[in-house]
């Protein structure tokens, strides 16, 4: 039968755990941000790129030129975010969780320095060179927040808190939106500053970081420091009593000393880790491949083509929406599931992909379709915050054990990144291949990840990180080395998409 876990005390929140957490999602804030700032000030930017141009070569760049710079400054932030991500596991082993974010911020206030004096040094390449800076930084910012919050959570809030990074995210990218208003920042003369302001919460996190306790997991079983680990506990809990948490981390710590330390090209080869592996990078491509970034980055511009007097107020509008439901998602991932909330966010996405499509190809033969546009991508953004925004952060770091955990969130984070990069670059020309029909595209891909989720993503609320392991070291058979996932003894449960239960005695795989 199910294993229960709410037999168990509930953790109580303390002002503590808030406060590492909330220190912790500021990095979460500064890859919203960074993500959202290129949206409104991207005439202003090809206007500077035409400028400089001119003052070089005494021609501006042609329509196509000046086109391509701009895609390569959006997407060249992608590129950093694909080398940061993978740099997430050997950086945390090396330094621990709470000094990577320390070290993380070198490079946010590098790259606000390139983009804030890019003006003043007439060259584009400051622009980019920072966009690439800054992409480093929150492809490290993807990996770092989701593990640090995620294994300081008590069990039975983790859904919930794993939420908080997208939350993060989404306010980050609503504050880029509204200081990117003309009046505001988003003028001919302020854009830089509307770029370099990242420098402000990266100097904040880095004064708030040192009194951040270190994650108690990295500290017993990465360093064997258990005393460290106990304090820190108690700090967190706001309670002496850490027993139960202690000896969950034991019981991982000595089935990891039976494994030798996963890298990178073990975690593919490892039939044990390969079916949690395969489900954590479909789930980041499911984020990405959405669509949702296209909407982001060009929601102006969609707008503008639905017909919107004032697009830059929808795209706030949308912002709204974005952050709304965020917190809808962390009220709900402890009750319904990660599992069900995905698959609630993918279908309702593929519906509102079909209804911005059919508003933005008959827009111009019925203006009022306008407002179908708005509603269609409202509901687009509403249904990502529902699921596929925030799932797929934090259950990568539930579906693996404190030893190939690292490596696995350094692998789907270069999912993620590498198709943020593919959806940046390319979706302006499949705008202009496709027109209207761009989003079909998108829907057919929902569909398939909906599909993907129903049948193989099983669902991991209340469960400890130790329980869903071994329920995949159960699903993959007799491991091919006797120590590679140590002794399991459990009984366990994967889910299926069918709703049946299968019950693996890992004993007999021994």
């Amino acid at each position: 039968m199910e294993r229960m876990h709410d037999d168990k005390p509930k953790k109580k929140v303390t002002c503590y755990l808030l406060y590492c957490v909330s220190t912790a999602v500021i990095g979460s804030l500064q890859f919203g941000y960074n993500t959202g700032v290129i949206n409104a000030p991207e005439q202003k930017l090809r206007r500077f790129f035409q400028n400089v141009s001119m003052e070089r070569y005494g021609e501006p760049f042609s329509p196509g030129a000046n086109t391509m710079v701009w895609s390569f400054a959006v997407a060249i932030f992608s590129v950093g975010g694909m080398i940061g991500s993978f740099s997430v596991g050997a950086m945390v082993d090396k330094f621990g969780r709470r000094k990577s974010m320390m070290l993380a911020n070198i490079l946010a206030i590098l790259g606000a320095v390139l983009m804030g004096v890019s003006s003043l040094s007439r060259s584009f390449e400051m622009v980019i060179i920072g966009r690439l800076v800054i992409g480093l930084f929150c492809g490290l910012c993807t990996g770092l927040t989701p593990m640090y919050v995620g294994e300081i959570a008590p069990t039975d809030l983790r859904g919930a808190f794993g939420t908080l990074h997208q939350l993060g995210v989404v306010i980050g990218i609503l504050v880029a939106q509204v200081f990117g208003l003309e009046f505001l920042l988003g003028s001919e003369a302020l854009w830089p500053l509307l770029l370099a302001l990242t420098a402000l919460p990266a100097i904040l996190q880095t004064i708030m970081l040192p009194f951040c306790a270190e994650s108690p997991r990295y500290l017993l079983i990465s360093l064997n420091q258990e005393d460290k680990a106990r304090k820190a506990l108690v700090r967190l809990r706001g309670s002496e009593d850490v027993n139960d948490d202690i000896k969950e981390m034991k019981e991982e710590g000595m089935k990891m000393a039976l494994e030798k330390k996963v890298t990178i090209p073990e975690l593919f080869r490892s039939p044990v880790y390969r079916q949690p592996l395969v489900i954590a990078i479909i789930l980041q491509l499911s984020q990405q491949l959405s669509g949702i970034n296209a909407v982001f980055y060009y929601s102006t511009g969609i707008f503008e083509t639905a017909g919107v007097a004032e697009p830059i107020y929808a795209t706030i509008g949308a912002g709204v929406v974005n952050t709304v439901f965020t917190v809808v998602s962390l009220f709900l991932v402890e009750r319904a599931g990660r599992r069900t909330l995905h698959l609630i966010g993918l279908g309702g996405m593929a519906v509102s992909a079909l209804l911005m499509t059919i508003s933005l190809s008959l827009v111009k033969t019925n203006q009022s379709l306008s407002y179908l546009a708005i509603v269609a991508v409202f509901g687009f953004v509403a249904s990502f915050e529902m699921g596929p925004g925030p799932i797929p952060w934090f259950i990568v770091a539930e579906l693996f054990s404190q030893g190939p955990r690292p490596a696995a969130m350094a692998v789907s984070g270069f999912s993620n990144w590498t198709a943020n990069f593919v959806v940046g670059l390319g979706f302006p020309k499949m705008e202009e291949l496709c027109g209207p029909y761009v989003f079909i595209i998108f829907m057919v891909l929902l569909i398939v990840f909906f599909i993907f989720t129903y049948l193989r993503v099983p669902e991991t609320k209340g469960r400890t990180f130790d329980d869903i392991a071994q329920a995949f070291a159960a699903s993959a058979g007799p491991p091919q080395n006797p120590g590679e996932m140590g002794n399991i003894h459990l009984n366990t449960i994967v889910p299926t998409g069918r709703e049946m239960w299968y019950s693996f005695n890992a004993t007999n795989h021994i």
